[in-house]
């Protein structure tokens, strides 16, 4: 078995081409990659998004994971209907847009594809390219599928590679409306994002209490937290409310949610002058974000002393019982 190495993930999957509607480039890579991992099925839904499933043995996390990222990013597109017109797809204001079309840092079309032309760059240190949100995501998840089958570890989990969500959530609110893993799975954002509320690139992966529009599921959220304590791994816990995410969308769909992000430098390639440029990543948040989801996808989290806010006051009310009792005597 060839295991790939995680920098050649990640080159394969970021020199692709993407936009809103137009992800095929990018999941035929993530199936090419996938297609001879043991334990791992793929299939894609009736919108288009690829879901993945790890299943090896009986054993599985507790809850189910369901890792989440979108293989999407803001670009151009050919108008459809037309041979001569496109359309920027995704959160960018036209003034920018306008602004890197003159400055010539438009690439040239791909079939019905424009991206903004920079080349991928990985280094030990930093991560470099055109989209790193989300197709850093789409790698990391890619990644923990072969690390976990090299080991032949036991255990199931899920992951969904959405399509259109610079526009909407639009893959993964199908997702959510057809929802076709059990009621017990627990939906987990993998984003890069920009780094708001005292998060900070380099200081390891944030693990998200909320996004812009939602607080994401409290108890998800600890599990995460208690495993990077358990794990030795440094994170950041924080509401990164810039922007939003799938976690969103799969609230909105009744289905517990919560997410972790990589600190993303030059957001949707916006620099700090306001100019067109590449987007960037540390490379040691992205390993650390690997070495997070790989424990989390493999504990049965009931067993590693986290309990829920009931369970805890449930048993502070028992502790103080005698204290409670003596001090109603005196409220008449």
């Amino acid at each position: 078995m060839a295991v790939p190495n995680f920098t050649t993930i990640l080159k394969r999957i970021l020199k692709q081409p993407t936009a809103p509607f137009h992800e095929y480039h990018v999941c035929a890579e993530i199936e090419s990659l996938l297609k001879d991992c043991p334990n791992v099925k793929l299939k894609r839904d009736k919108f288009g998004n690829l879901i993945a499933t790890y299943k090896n043995g009986k054993s599985k996390s507790k809850p189910t994971w369901v890792l989440g990222a979108h293989m999407d990013h803001p670009a151009f597109v050919r108008t459809p209907g037309s041979k001569t017109e496109w359309q920027f797809l995704g959160g960018v204001a036209q003034a920018e847009v306008d602004a890197g079309v003159k400055a010539g840092k438009r690439s040239k079309p791909k079939g019905d594809i424009a991206t903004w032309d920079f080349p991928v760059s990985v280094t030990a240190e930093k991560i470099e390219a055109t989209a790193c949100d989300d197709l850093v995501g789409c790698a990391i998840i890619v990644a923990i599928f072969w690390e976990l089958a090299s080991l032949n570890f036991s255990t199931t989990f899920h992951a969904t590679f959405t399509r259109a969500e610079e526009v909407g959530f639009l893959g993964a609110w199908h997702i959510g409306q057809k929802w076709p893993f059990g009621k017990d799975a627990v939906f987990l954002s993998i984003e890069t994002s920009r780094p708001v509320n005292g998060a900070t690139m380099g200081g390891g992966p944030c693990v998200r209490v909320g996004d812009r529009l939602s607080i994401f599921d409290n108890e998800g959220t600890a599990v995460i937290m208690t495993t990077a304590k358990e794990q030795g791994i440094r994170v950041q816990r924080c509401l990164l409310d810039a922007g939003a995410c799938e976690s969103t969308a799969m609230q909105a769909c009744g289905h517990r949610s919560t997410g972790v992000s990589v600190p993303l430098g030059n957001y949707h390639n916006i620099d700090a002058n306001k100019k067109i440029a590449p987007e960037y990543v540390m490379m040691n948040d992205v390993r650390a974000l690997i070495d997070l989801l790989k424990a989390l996808v493999a504990t049965k989290h009931d067993g590693i002393g986290e309990r829920t806010i009931r369970e805890r006051v449930e048993m502070r009310m028992e502790e103080y019982a005698p204290h409670l009792k003596a001090g109603n005597k005196f409220f008449k």
